[in-house]
């Protein structure tokens, strides 16, 4: 049974046409005369028209059954592609109804239709809409490695159990395994930092779980994170090195390729990332300039999402908020010599309002200076005791960067929402289903 043809091979190889061939698909679209039935036959690659006479067909034909098709290609009387039925079988019938129907569905943004795609994914994600956007996640991620093989840079995969967490314990999901309290990882960057001290240029990506109570559009309970660190490095060389990975990563999709896929998705190819460098705003001349739009925020506190968004109309691309309050940023990364309320930290904020798409840090190498921020953060040194060994056994300066792989896809193809982006959405206070 395995394909010989897709349906988009038969549109690249006309050498098929008035030949005969076998093609498997599902029914998008149906229409019913009286000798004939005239449709549309889609597959993961694109879509035919489809020509079908009564006599051919055995049972009832209906929309989104699995079909496979024995027939001649043909032009119809527009000029299209077509496919003359010869046989006609059925693979897999309907026997539960979903409306509006997956692959009839032309809009998927719309508030009205939101949870019943949400809860219903198994099935909706057969609409052509979120297979694009999936085709444009698997773009996006290549792009991300090649870059990263490109440096030279080593994968390092970590684990997803892990008994220390990054930030406070309430934003931890928490599991239970014989007796030891473990929790599903929140960042991977305490492994990559004892990998760096032997592969010096080291990155991962996989799965990270933060049970925050925030509702924005940015945010999932569990989402795909890009995490890397590398020896030898400071802040401002960090800042670069993440400035040319996503230049190449945007500009890998200025093409035919990346065009396409959104006009598909049905959205604008957002390149603002391929000019570098990016401006660097200091955080307390954010405070200064929000301060004048009538938004108060306290030194030490986070920038809200209304207030990035004012911020990114000040300036003419993406950004970078640098030297966080230690306040708000974990304990690992390196206090400003400048003034000891803030880091050696950045964010890169997004243009057109998405906010926050990665952060990178430099990160501490003195043992008592961690030690230090470690109780600041209301947390025990001994449950971190192998994460300050590292700082006892041959440390070098470095830096890492920890990116959330959904924010950077809704930056560039202009989603709404970050769960618009992800095949199965995990989104707090929401029931996981399915």
């Amino acid at each position: 049974m395995m394909k010989k043809y897709y349906i988009r091979d038969i549109a690249k190889n006309l050498n098929c046409l008035n030949s005969e061939i076998i093609i498997y698909g599902w029914i998008q679209q149906l229409r019913e005369f009286k000798t004939i039935y005239f449709g549309i036959l889609e597959d993961s690659t694109d879509c035919i028209r489809i020509a079908i006479s009564k006599e051919l067909v055995s049972f009832s034909l209906k929309n989104e059954q699995s079909i496979k098709i024995e027939g001649v290609v043909t032009f119809d009387k527009r000029n299209n592609l077509q496919i003359e039925a010869r046989r006609i079988e059925l693979i897999g019938d309907i026997s539960v109804n979903y409306s509006p129907r997956p692959r009839s569905m032309k809009s998927i943004f719309e508030y009205t239709k939101s949870n019943q795609i949400e809860y219903n994914k198994h099935i909706y994600i057969r609409n052509n809409i979120i297979r694009q956007m999936l085709i444009a996640r698997a773009h996006v991620m290549d792009s991300i490695r090649e870059w990263f093989k490109t440096e030279g840079y080593i994968e390092v995969t970590a684990p997803i159990l892990t008994p220390i967490l990054l930030y406070d314990d309430s934003t931890g999901i928490d599991v239970h395994i014989k007796e030891q309290d473990l929790f599903l990882t929140q960042c991977v960057g305490f492994y990559l930092e004892s990998a760096v001290h032997s592969l010096e240029r080291v990155y991962n990506i996989g799965p990270s779980f933060r049970k925050n109570e925030s509702v924005s559009r940015r945010h999932l309970m569990e989402y795909w994170h890009v995490k890397s660190e590398v020896a030898f490095c400071n802040l401002s060389e960090m800042c670069s090195i993440v400035e040319n990975m996503i230049s190449y990563i945007v500009g890998s999709l200025d093409n035919d390729i990346g065009y396409k896929l959104a006009n598909d998705i049905g959205t604008d190819l957002n390149l603002d990332g391929i000019n570098i460098p990016f401006i660097k705003v200091e955080y307390r001349d954010a405070l200064k300039i929000l301060e004048i739009n009538g938004i108060h925020i306290d030194f030490g506190k986070n920038i809200n999402e209304k207030g990035l968004t004012i911020l990114s109309q000040y300036y003419n691309g993406p950004f970078w908020l640098m030297h966080k309050p230690k306040t708000i940023e974990g304990f690992p990364y390196k206090i400003s010599k400048e003034d000891n309320r803030l880091t050696q930290t950045a964010d890169l904020i997004a243009s057109n309002g998405k906010g926050e798409i990665l952060g990178v840090a430099e990160k501490i190498t003195d043992t008592n200076e961690l030690i230090n921020r470690i109780y600041e953060k209301n947390k025990n040194p001994e449950d971190y005791k192998w994460f300050i060994e590292l700082r006892q056994y041959g440390s070098v300066p470095h830096c890492g960067m920890g990116m959330g792989v959904e924010r950077l896809i809704r930056w560039i193809f202009s989603m709404p929402h970050v769960k618009d982006v992800i095949p199965f959405p995990r989104r707090i206070n929401k029931r996981i289903y399915p």
